[in-house]
Parts: structure tokens; C-alpha cells; sequence
């Protein structure tokens, strides 16, 4: 552990600069890094001015968090790394998003206002005043653990081997040398490549095809080849803050503030479904769709606490896109992917899929109707319903309460038609959701009628609406639940339902089955 180290290794080692007016240089930048950082490179490298005695770098994880070292933020680093939880002592201002930060546009600079340290090691999560959306953060949180000889990446606005104070980001190519139980020891790739004062709190991160994963945080360096280091330093190793062990801590810290910061009362269309690429847990994403059009794609957290079922919120459409359009939308599997598309019924009467929905956007859209009637289509769900098909069944509850089924969507197109019930007076303005709450082999249905009855029928199939459990009766306040969709949000052996309701409150019912629902959890409100 670095907190183990001796003092004198402290004092060789500690990163984090001071920036004065007397130390600054016009001479050009030449990264100490092998290769150059074209703009917008790793904009999720922040850079942390700290009341003008300090300055680190930090990744941007997610709208309002950053993680960087304790360090950066102790009394006295030289001698510990421990930080209070809570407001910083010395005013932090975090520039995010600019590559080049002799340029002002794009990106943001926003305070610091909150301290979340972790106790173990060399590292600490901060909270931004407000969120950051004009930046794509960190793709992941790597939570496979780094072996020798992985080669790995490094960047900061740390010094580099001719600029004190460099305003350019800059990156270099590392080899993992050992791995401790909280730290990483490393030895750069090139003979300029070095981590130096300044990039102390930046990523260390993995780059797996377009993802950037963050592996680490820069805690201490010998420096060798930095600009002002005696020349009698030779040591070319790092010592970075392990982050791959601890990605549930993580994506814990940033839970906090994900949900509460979105006006849900707005929220139109709600879909759960595994979209996330890099979501390796079997906990739900959702989808949301808002009253302007703007459209987010909420990550799963994975988390053991329930109140905390997402922690990253990626932004895929703006206001005013044709997402305003949407007038009913579920998770339907529909294409060769492991995770899930949508089907989606527009106001013009277009049934279309998107085979993806992920944290890049949408991908390869199919038009599967496109016809008036489709107009009355008033809720849409789709899961397992029929023996035998490997795609999902679109269920269908039309406006004058008669359903439908179509047997295995896909993005070839829509199957005939098997008209399950005939117009029901009952079951007008209602919706429905699909999900295993039950264990059964075929998914169960869930019905909840505009006066707040709602059944669960297990097991629904091409015979309809039989067996049913009544899950709240006529009149109950499930009724200013809009819409309520089932989804894995807790963690437990059953589908939870989730509700947003009138009011813009948030909260599931965890482990929905036969026996009817079971503890509420309160999200939001």
C-alpha cells in the first residue's frame, strides 16, 4: 500500500504541483508521452486546479463525478493521503472536456464540492456543483483485475521533459510490472514516456477497440525525464491506484446522484432492458424517453444496495428528435445481439425495431408496419410467449381493449397475426408489461387497468387472459402509475415492477410473483 511507503519515497514521489506565475514557460509542449493527443482525445481526463497550490489530474466517470487521488487533497501528502469526507478544504475548480486548455470553448469548468474518499488506498471520488453533459465520460470501470505484463495507457496535464506547466493533455503507453493489493507498479514503453507532477489523480486505462476502460488512478513516480527533475533521477516507474478491484465502490459512490437529478415527472416512455454493452451484471438498464424528445439510456449498477439499481446516465438524443414521436415503446430481443433493441409504435402509425440501443445510440432500424390501425395501439410488450420461438412474442393491447399476439418479432419483420380477446370495455386505456415473475416457461403478463386494478396472469399465452392474480384492486393508487414496467432492479429471484408515477416519483416493487408484490423500494420522491 502507498501509505506504507517510507517518508523519503513520499517526498520523491508526490505528483501534485504548484502552479505560480513564476514557474510558467512559453517554450513549446512536447508531451513527455511517446505519441501526441489529437483534440478531443480522452476528454474524460480532467484537470483539477486546487485553490492555486495544486494542480492534478482526474476522470470523468459520470455527469457529476470525477475520481482522482487523495492525495491531491490531503494536509500534507508527503506524510498521508487521508482526505475528510465532504466539502474539499481549499476551493477545486475541475476543467472537463478540453484537450487543449489554452482554448475555452467546449467543455466545462465546474466546481468541486463534495470529497468521497476510499479508506484503503490512494483515491477519492468528487462530486461536481452541477452535471457535465456536454462530455462523453470514461466508458467502463474495468473490473477485470491487471496481470503483469498487461500494457496499458496513461494521461495528465502533468509536466512534461521541457514544459512546467503544460496546457495540452498528454498520454503514453505503460507496462504493469507487479501488482499489489491496491496498487500497480509500472514502467513506461518509450524512453520519453513518464508520469510527472501535475498528473497525479489521471486515468490509467485499457483501450479495447473504441471503449476506454479505467484501470487505475496515478499516485507516485520517480520522474525521471520530467522537466525540473535532477538528472540524477534514473527512475522510470509509476505507482498507480488500483480502480479494477473496486468498481462496485465506484459505481456506488456515483448511484447517489443519478436518479434524483432527473425530472421523471417528464419521463413518457420507460423501458427496461439489457443495452448496455459493457453492463455485465444481470441487472435491467432503462431506456427513457421525455416529453421534448430527448432520450437517456440509464446504466445498471449492479449494486447489493436496492436503492441504487443505476449509475450512469448516457445521453442519446436532444430535445426536439423524433423520440418525441413515441407513443408506445418495449424491449423486444429482435436481432443476432446478446442485448436487447426496441419496438416502438410512432404517432404516424409506424411499427418499427431497433435492433440496438446501447451508449452509442441506435442501430438498424426496421420499419415492420405501417398502417392506420396501428395507431390504436395503446400499450406493446414483448418476451417468451409462445413454445417453441427464439425470439420474442409482441403482445399487443389495443385502445379498445382487445389484444394481440405476434409470434416471434424479429427484424425480418412481423408475424401473422392471433387475436387473443375481442374488445373489453374493462381493459380500455390500460397497459400491460412482460416479464418471469413467476418461473415459468412462458412470461407472464401484467395488466393494470386505468382505475389502478392490475393482475398478473402467469404463464400468458395464445389462450389470453386466464388464471389471473390480482395484484391491487379498483381504485388503488396504482392508477397514477405512469407507465408501470417490469424489469430486474434489485437483484432478487423474481422481476420487480417499477413505477413512475403521476407525481414524478420513482420506486419498484421487488420480487413480483404469484403471492402478489412485496417491498416497495422508493427511488426518487
Amino acid at each position: 500500500m502507498a501509505s506504507a511507503r517510507p517518508r523519503a519515497a513520499w517526498m520523491t514521489g508526490i505528483l501534485a504541483s504548484a502552479a505560480t506565475a513564476t514557474l510558467l514557460t512559453s517554450a513549446p509542449a512536447h508531451a513527455v508521452a511517446g505519441e501526441p493527443v489529437a483534440d478531443g482525445e480522452y476528454a474524460f481526463t480532467a484537470k483539477l486546479d486546487i485553490d492555486g497550490r495544486r494542480s492534478c489530474s482526474a476522470t470523468f466517470v459520470q455527469q457529476d463525478w470525477l475520481i482522482t487521488a487523495a492525495s491531491c487533497f490531503a494536509e500534507d501528502p508527503a506524510k498521508d493521503f487521508k482526505v475528510a469526507p465532504g466539502a474539499p478544504k481549499w476551493q477545486t475548480t475541475a476543467t472537463i472536456g478540453r484537450t487543449d486548455l489554452g482554448r475555452e470553448e467546449g467543455g466545462a469548468v465546474v466546481d468541486v464540492v463534495e470529497l468521497v474518499p476510499r479508506e484503503d488506498r490512494d483515491l477519492v471520488m468528487a462530486r461536481l456543483a452541477k452535471p457535465v453533459t456536454g462530455v462523453k465520460p470514461v466508458d467502463g470501470v474495468s473490473a477485470i483485475p491487471a496481470r503483469k505484463g498487461d500494457s496499458l495507457w496513461a494521461a495528465g496535464y502533468g509536466r512534461t521533459k521541457d514544459e512546467w506547466v503544460p496546457d495540452r493533455l498528454h498520454a503514453a503507453r505503460f507496462t504493469v510490472d507487479a501488482v499489489d493489493a491496491t496498487t500497480l507498479r509500472l514502467t513506461g514503453e518509450s524512453p520519453d514516456a513518464a508520469v510527472c507532477q501535475g498528473d497525479t489523480g489521471g486515468p490509467l486505462f485499457e483501450r479495447v477497440s473504441t471503449f476506454r476502460v479505467l484501470t487505475g488512478v496515478h499516485s507516485t513516480s520517480g520522474q525521471a525525464g520530467c522537466f525540473g527533475t535532477d538528472e540524477s533521477e534514473k527512475r522510470r516507474t509509476a505507482s498507480e491506484t488500483r480502480v479494477d478491484d473496486i468498481a462496485a465502490w465506484i459505481k456506488a459512490v456515483a448511484a447517489r446522484t443519478v436518479l434524483p437529478r432527473v425530472n421523471w415527472k417528464d419521463a413518457v416512455q420507460v423501458v427496461p432492458g439489457h443495452f448496455v454493452s459493457t453492463n455485465d451484471n444481470e441487472r435491467s438498464d432503462l431506456f427513457v424517453v421525455f416529453a421534448d424528445g430527448s432520450a437517456s439510456l440509464f446504466e445498471g449498477s449492479g449494486q447489493a444496495d436496492p436503492k441504487l439499481p443505476f449509475w450512469k446516465e448516457h445521453k442519446l438524443a436532444a430535445a426536439g428528435s423524433y423520440w418525441k414521436d413515441a407513443e408506445a415503446v418495449t424491449s423486444i430481443g429482435v436481432g443476432s445481439n446478446s442485448t436487447d433493441g426496441v419496438a416502438v409504435r410512432w404517432k404516424s402509425g409506424k411499427l418499427s425495431t431497433f435492433e440496438a440501443v446501447n451508449e452509442f445510440g441506435f442501430a438498424r432500424e426496421k420499419t415492420l408496419a405501417y398502417r392506420d390501425s396501428w395507431k390504436s395501439a395503446r400499450s406493446i410488450a414483448a418476451g417468451s410467449h409462445t413454445d417453441g420461438n427464439r425470439r420474442d412474442d409482441l403482445v399487443v393491447l389495443w385502445a379498445d381493449g382487445s389484444t394481440s399476439m405476434y409470434p416471434g418479432t424479429s427484424n425480418d419483420g412481423i408475424s401473422k397475426e392471433i387475436q387473443l380477446t375481442r374488445a373489453d370495455k374493462s381493459r380500455e386505456g390500460a397497459q400491460i408489461a412482460s416479464a418471469r415473475f413467476t418461473g415459468q416457461k412462458a412470461n407472464d403478463l401484467v395488466v393494470r387497468l386505468k382505475n389502478g386494478k392490475t393482475d398478473l396472469f402467469p404463464g400468458f399465452d395464445a389462450r389470453g387472459f386466464r388464471d389471473g392474480v390480482a395484484l391491487r384492486g379498483e381504485g388503488s393508487a396504482w392508477k397514477y402509475a405512469q407507465p408501470l414496467v417490469a424489469g430486474s432492479f434489485g437483484g432478487g429471484k423474481q422481476e420487480d415492477l417499477l413505477a413512475r408515477w403521476a407525481d414524478g416519483n420513482l420506486s419498484y416493487y421487488a420480487d413480483v410473483d404469484a403471492s402478489g408484490t412485496h417491498q416497495e423500494i422508493q427511488l426518487v420522491g
